[in-house]
């Protein structure tokens, strides 16, 4: 089969693969329908992630069809279409029992998917613990629409409930990448008062108004953020701060932001250490909250694609096929600044 293999040292290649094999009773193989290329690959690629092997298959945001399962699989049989979680996690250990599956004890728990063990930009993949790690797409539920459920929309989703939003309140997004727009579509389901969503891109900005994802939009090139937030807040700051931009300048923002007593979630992935300057921000009493996602509501997030309540499908701005993907790559990295999303279709 053909895939996506991470070489080291910045490359990447197309090449040939065995078809995976079952290894364990609670595997199962999924022939990959749909895939992404995402900005952890990228990170990934730039060495921004230190557990990622060299030799891995890249991949962990997909959707396919069940070909195969081990015996102790029970909720997904072969013919089933399903999507795939971004986090393998046995439910078993101290942290799965909490609903902390990032941090799963087995030695693929967590973020394993195309970092550690070989993911979904391929024809054929294996899913570890695959009664947690597939989610069954409904019949009125398209690929396209499923695409994001277990990494997008799991860390939108996630991020939002971190925040603990309230009816009224008034919550700010830093970035309006992909991350950031689904971030923005799961803080609605709380009905705060407003979202403030905060980009020094226009594009992703327009996207913003056209999907009707915050009622305010803000600009640090155009604007002084801190300011203009304490503005619209009677002076106080925002109750909750989603940061998803990992930029800079960006965590600075999100604490400034901040009202005395908020929550200040950091979900953005940093390729450079942050500086947390305790000094100036006494008294404030914030409430941090940091990444990676706990992708463990796959299933609530599926009925809400069901239901018409949240749709992520509008994030795909490019498409391909598996052999043009090195192309793809090349456009994602020149445009990732803008809002690119590429969607890979395998078979």
């Amino acid at each position: 089969m053909k895939a996506v293999v991470y070489k080291g040292n910045g490359r990447i290649a197309l090449e040939e693969r065995p078809v995976p094999v079952l290894l364990d009773e609670t595997d199962a193989i999924v022939k990959v329908s749909l895939t992404t290329i995402c900005s952890s690959d990228i990170h990934i690629i730039h060495g921004a992630v230190p557990r990622a092997k060299a030799g891995v298959v890249l991949g962990h945001e997909f959707v396919g069809v069940v070909k195969e399962t081990g015996r102790q699989v029970s909720t997904v049989k072969p013919g089933d279409r399903v999507a795939v979680n971004v986090e393998t996690f046995c439910g078993e250990c101290f942290f799965c029992r909490r609903g902390f599956v990032n941090n799963c004890e087995d030695e693929n728990g967590g973020w394993a998917l195309g970092c550690r063990i070989d993911g979904g930009q391929a024809e054929y993949v294996r899913i570890p613990f695959a009664d947690h790690g597939l989610t069954k797409i409904p019949d009125n539920v398209t690929d396209e629409e499923a695409l994001f459920t277990g990494d997008l929309l799991s860390t939108g989703y996630w991020a939002a409930k971190l925040a603990e939003i309230k009816p009224g309140d008034t919550t700010v997004v830093i970035g309006a990448g992909p991350a950031g727009l689904c971030t923005m579509m799961c803080a609605k389901l709380d009905q705060p008062q407003s979202i403030i969503a905060v980009d020094v891109n226009d594009e992703r900005l327009d996207m913003v108004k056209a999907m009707g994802l915050a009622e305010i939009i803000l600009n640090p090139l155009r604007q002084d953020i801190e300011t203009e937030i304490k503005k619209l807040t009677g002076q106080r700051g925002a109750d909750e701060v989603i940061e998803a931009a990992g930029g800079n300048d960006t965590f600075e923002m999100a604490w400034k932001v901040a009202r005395p007593n908020a929550v200040v979630v950091l979900m953005a992935m940093y390729e450079k250490a942050q500086t947390l300057p305790l000094p100036e921000m006494y008294g404030k009493n914030l409430i941090f909250k940091t990444g990676g996602v706990d992708a463990s509501n796959c299933q609530e997030i599926m009925e809400l694609i069901a239901d018409g309540k949240i749709n992520a499908k509008g994030l795909i701005t490019h498409k391909a096929k598996l052999g043009d993907i090195l192309n793809a790559y090349n456009v994602f990295e020149k445009q990732e600044d803008g809002v690119v999303k590429y969607a890979i279709y395998i078979n």
